[in-house]
Parts: C-alpha cells; sequence; structure tokens
C-alpha cells in the first residue's frame, strides 16, 4: 500500500501577531472563495482576522462602503495586513490614502487588483465611483511596507494588462499564477496556499 504524505503548515513560527482584514469584491462576501480557508488557517496562528461584509451589488458605492468600514472602527496600525480581492484592492488604496495611519501598516495582499473598467456591463456600473475616484499613490505607499498583487494569465474578468496598470502605480512586480482564473471558487480556489506562505513570510520578516 502506497503511504500518502501529507504535508503541513507550521503555524507557531510567527513572531508578531497581527490583524489580518479581508476586503471582499463587487457581487462578494466574506464566506466565499479561500476567504474562510484563510480566515481559519491565519487565526489558528494566532492572529485576528476580521472580513466584513460590503453592500454588493445592491446600494454598491464608495460612499456605502466606507460607511460599512467606519461602522467596523477598527484602527489601522503597524501590525494591520489587508487583504483584498478583485474591486477589495481599490478600496484598500481609498483606505490607505484617507485614514489616519500613525505608522505604516504591515503589508497589502492584491488579488486580482484593477483600476479601470472592466467592459463588463454587469460590473462596470457597480464599481463605477471607486475606479473614478482618484489616488494619491504617494501616500497609498507611504502608508503600507510591502504590496504584493497576484495575477492570474486567464482571468475572464480582470485581464493581466489591467492588473499591471495597479503594479506599474505600486512600483512592484506582479506575482503572474498560471490557470487561476479570477482567484474564486469555480477556478479552484476554495485554498490559496501560495497566498497564506507569503502572509505568514511577511509576519516572520522574511520579506
Amino acid at each position: 500500500m502506497q503511504r500518502k504524505t501529507v504535508v503541513k503548515i507550521n503555524h507557531n513560527y510567527t513572531k508578531n501577531m497581527a490583524t489580518i482584514i479581508l476586503i471582499h469584491g463587487s457581487f462578494g462576501n466574506p464566506e466565499e472563495n479561500w476567504f474562510p480557508w484563510l480566515k481559519t488557517e491565519l487565526e489558528s496562528s494566532g492572529h485576528k482576522v476580521i472580513a466584513p461584509t460590503f453592500p454588493t451589488p445592491n446600494n454598491q458605492s464608495l460612499d456605502s462602503w466606507r460607511q460599512a468600514w467606519k461602522n467596523q472602527k477598527i484602527i489601522l496600525d503597524q501590525d494591520t495586513i489587508f487583504v483584498g480581492h478583485s474591486l477589495g484592492p481599490v478600496f484598500i488604496f481609498d483606505l490607505l490614502q484617507n485614514q489616519q495611519i500613525s505608522n505604516p501598516i504591515k503589508a497589502s495582499f492584491l488579488v486580482a487588483p484593477f483600476l479601470s473598467k472592466l467592459k463588463n456591463p454587469d460590473f462596470d456600473p457597480v464599481n463605477k465611483t471607486f475606479i473614478e475616484n482618484p489616488i494619491n499613490w504617494q501616500t497609498v505607499k507611504q502608508n503600507c511596507e510591502v504590496f504584493k498583487a497576484y495575477v492570474s494569465d486567464n482571468d475572464p474578468y480582470v485581464p493581466m494588462e489591467i492588473s499591471k496598470e495597479v503594479t506599474t502605480n505600486l512600483n512592484i512586480n506582479p506575482i503572474i499564477v498560471n490557470g487561476a482564473g479570477h482567484f474564486n471558487e469555480s477556478a479552484g480556489y476554495a485554498k490559496f496556499p501560495l497566498l497564506l506562505k507569503e502572509i505568514l513570510s511577511v509576519l516572520e520578516g522574511s520579506q
């Protein structure tokens, strides 16, 4: 009988406990795709994970999301990490440039990010106020120590060249993941081990 090899992630090596905030996208929620799995994995390492629910698609606007965020009463500091999917990164940029932040947050992980219209009649109307919001890139970069962006080469919603507009503005290289689709469950992303590994690496201080 062939013995199975089980690979376990060591959850005991992180030095600093962090607050990780998960920001979903349009038509999304914090209970879908890899969000629940990531939350469980990070909490098992002793970290605090916050996954707010934002209005979508009904009543979705930048102002309604700002109000939903305000209701959370979250303080951003050097132990904060953002993780955003799809529209989530655009909202993260808004928070980084408008929230009072005494020290830069630790990191922002951006999955399938975009700044422009997607030429999709379902998404462009609800995304309108977000992508029309001016971004002060200098302020955004000053308020976050590390940015990482994950881009798929076959995303059916966010073409790779649109995601690369984000990485160009941040002056970082995108992490291109082959065949990841939109990094959602229909593309096989009920789990996201690469993302978890790199979050833990940042917390360990090795990146």
